[in-house]
């Protein structure tokens, strides 16, 4: 299936997000559970977003995915200073906390993953207490590649569990990866790697208070609980910084000192033309979030024809986040059918957009 080119998807820093808060994001995860229709949560974090930038296959299963949500305050804050509405951090643990308080409408979870005797421990943890969540299973792999950790019987066993949501604990880039690795295989509705509820739930490690969440402090307490992470966020934070400096402080000067006419936005206008093993869309104008519905139309068309896409944007003179979006939900169609996509002609401008918007992997050089 195509993904849906209907969604909101913004660009933030080479990674597409979907513009939902909590109650949005609770609400299609059930949807997609009663209704057992396929759906890859990503829950990226600034280590997410650092790792992204050098590690092409991680990037790309955080595109393949069918819901991105922002779960780290610096995401938000950069993408409020860069005018991208993702509103509000929606973190996987408390996405998770949000269904096992909902009662009324339960739904059960598959634990895989974690330390040896975790996952079991929260398992049983969950089960001893009435909430919205009940454990279906659990199967802690060990270590080891992630083939290894992908025999059928292992598969067969999260199948038969019956389970609505599949949480993976294997580390972020060995969990994406094994989700990769083995979706197609997978029966169950829902799945995302959230390596750190495993431990909140079996009382391993202590969640941060509300307040400190809220001050963007988490990773200085998940630092006094488990000491080794410092390491990881001390070599974060340093790129972060390059990021800023890099990228972000020049896509914000960039934005407030040009923004499109209101006549180069209704002047956006697209031509499509068949060049045999490709399919070329020659676009003008500016295109923004109030004007890409007829974009995405003639997108969601011209997927099915199953051929390579080149899109030229050389009368193009300003794009914004959701038409970067846009684009990378048309990358992630093209991998898909092991077919190209192809963004050229770009004006000094707009290549510049896409350069701060850490998404010149999808410009032909």
């Amino acid at each position: 299936m195509p993904p849906d080119f209907s969604r909101e998807v913004h660009c933030l820093l080479g990674l597409p997000f979907d513009a939902v808060n909590m109650a949005s994001a609770v609400l299609r995860i059930k949807t997609a559970a009663a209704n057992r229709s396929p759906c890859f949560l990503s829950t990226p974090n600034l280590n997410f977003l650092i790792a992204s930038q050098s590690d092409t296959a991680f990037r790309n299963s955080v595109i393949n995915s069918d819901l991105i949500i922002a779960d780290g305050m610096p995401l938000v804050w950069i993408a409020r200073l860069l005018g991208i509405p993702i509103r509000e951090r929606v973190a996987g643990s408390d996405l998770f906390e949000q269904m096992r308080t909902d009662s009324n409408n339960r739904m059960s979870v598959y634990f895989f993953g974690g330390m040896e005797g975790v996952a079991e421990k929260a398992c049983y943890k969950l089960n001893a207490e009435p909430s919205g969540l009940v454990c279906a299973g659990f199967e802690t792999p060990g270590i080891g590649p992630i083939q290894e950790m992908s025999s059928s019987e292992s598969i067969e066993k999260i199948n038969v569990s019956g389970a609505d949501f599949l949480i993976v604990s294997l580390g972020a880039k060995k969990g994406q990866a094994w989700i990769e690795h083995n979706r197609s295989r997978i029966s169950v509705p829902v799945i995302s790697h959230l390596g750190a509820v495993i431990n909140f739930v079996a009382d391993e490690v202590e969640r941060a208070p509300i307040w400190i969440q809220r001050y963007g402090l988490e990773w200085l307490w998940r630092i006094k609980e488990e000491p080794g992470l410092w390491r990881r966020y001390s070599s974060d934070g340093l790129k972060f910084l390059w990021l800023l400096v890099k990228c972000v402080i020049p896509y914000a000067w960039l934005m407030k000192r040009y923004k499109p006419t209101r006549q180069e936005i209704n002047s956006a206008a697209i031509r499509l033309f068949d060049g045999g093993g490709e399919v070329i869309i020659r676009l003008n104008g500016a295109w923004v979030q109030d004007n890409l519905k007829p974009l995405r139309k003639c997108i969601s068309g011209l997927v099915l024809l199953g051929k390579d896409v080149r899109v030229e944007l050389e009368q193009v003179t300003y794009v914004d986040s959701a038409f970067i979006g846009l684009l990378l939900l048309l990358y992630d169609d093209r991998m898909r059918q092991g077919r190209r996509l192809s963004v050229c002609s770009l004006q000094k401008p707009v290549r510049q957009i896409f350069r701060y918007a850490c998404a010149d992997f999808l410009v032909d050089r």
